[in-house]
């Protein structure tokens, strides 16, 4: 089954053009089924690349899902073109009531500020308070994951020594759990962050479970005991290329980031990046879908969201 998407969406002929079956809205209305109502809170400033990888993770599942695409209002990003945002994209006051099968909250380039310094922090604020009356289950990304974290639970971020970025081992903590159905005992997947949250405040919290790590990039999968909540530190999303976008980006700003680890072969920028996580980042977006979505939602969304 496809994901459904607003016709004239850039991402439907990339996703067209890698076989992969999306449906515009035109075709869905002919369809007789509920697709799963599943909303993107897109904060990154290039918004039709991380669209489109999300998209991407989503799709193959036999599952049909309908994805709106959500903006915060407080600031609206100068990286994507008005018309875009104008055509593509809803703002928190014109889906606060209604409810949603899934959200997906994306990071941010802001980890260096403190929370309240962010101009949108008190909007996402009011938007991850929603979630928990109106979203059944929510899965944050990167920098969503620690404001998300500190917000629920008052987890602490930490500022590292030097940006985190490259593509590292991880082992499950947790490996009987449905998200890590089909993962092998190792899995690899992107990182690209300048802050961290550690083991030690999430196992102080007893609402909270450990379920993946690596010993060079640290936490990588937290969920809340009631799978009601999921915090993803990594990018698993990611193409092929965005590691290796953002070092020449950061190096054409003359900021000498350092190499992205475990990315190209040998360590050496001058040999194309080698993937080896998308595998693992479709099974962890299909099994959070399949498994703490679809089987679980009330078929009515519009019942009370416990």
């Amino acid at each position: 089954m496809p994901v459904k998407i607003a016709d004239g969406l850039p991402a439907q002929s990339v996703l067209e053009n890698e076989h992969i079956f999306v449906m515009t809205e035109h075709r869905a209305l002919h369809q007789d089924i509920r697709p799963l109502q599943i909303g993107i809170l897109n904060l990154m400033p290039t918004k039709i690349t991380t669209e489109t990888q999300i998209l991407r993770c989503l799709s193959n599942s036999p599952l049909q899902i309908e994805v709106t695409l959500l903006q915060t209002s407080t600031y609206v990003g100068k990286n994507t073109p008005a018309e875009h945002l104008g055509q593509f994209y809803k703002t928190f006051d014109d889906v606060k009531d209604t409810n949603l099968d899934g959200l997906i909250i994306t990071g941010a380039p802001v980890e260096l500020l403190d929370y309240g310094e962010v101009e949108y922090w008190d909007e996402l604020c009011g938007i991850m308070e929603w979630s928990g009356s109106h979203v059944h289950s929510t899965f944050h990304i990167c920098w969503a994951a620690q404001a998300a974290l500190y917000y629920h639970y008052g987890i602490p971020k930490y500022v590292l020594p030097e940006k985190m970025s490259g593509v590292f081992t991880h082992r499950m903590l947790t490996p009987k759990s449905r998200l890590f159905r089909g993962f092998d005992s190792e899995f690899c997947a992107p990182h690209s962050r300048h802050t961290e949250v550690r083991a030690e405040d999430i196992l102080k919290v007893s609402d909270l479970k450990l379920m993946a790590l690596s010993d060079e990039a640290g936490v990588y999968a937290v969920c809340s005991e009631d799978s009601k909540r999921f915090f993803i530190t990594g990018h698993s999303e990611y193409d092929a290329e965005t590691l290796d976008t953002e070092y020449r980006r950061d190096l054409a700003k003359g900021l000498a980031p350092a190499v992205p680890r475990h990315y190209y072969p040998d360590d050496d920028p001058i040999n194309p990046p080698i993937m080896n996580w998308r595998s693992h980042a479709t099974l962890l977006f299909t099994n959070w879908l399949n498994y703490f979505v679809y089987q679980t939602t009330p078929f009515d969304i519009s019942e009370k969201i416990d």
